[in-house]
């Protein structure tokens, strides 16, 4: 039921790239301007740890390889 919900719709190298990019952002609340906005960060964070992007689910759209069986 949970891979209904949070289909695996992303690639590794994008999974890694999303996570990066969460805590660099996140770090920004830390350091440097120390904004607010910096929170952001966690959006790319979760779906970079989940494999899933709600809005690739919703457009249907995977950057996942297609697995033979």
């Amino acid at each position: 039921m949970l891979e209904r919900i949070f289909p695996n719709n992303e690639h590794v190298v994008e999974r890694m790239l999303r996570v990066v990019i969460g805590l660099a952002v996140i770090s920004l609340a830390f350091v440097g301007p120390q904004t607010p906005w910096a929170w952001f960060g966690l959006v790319p964070l979760a779906t970079g740890v989940l494999g899933s992007c709600p809005l690739y689910t919703l457009f249907g759209i995977s950057t996942c390889r297609v697995r033979t069986r």
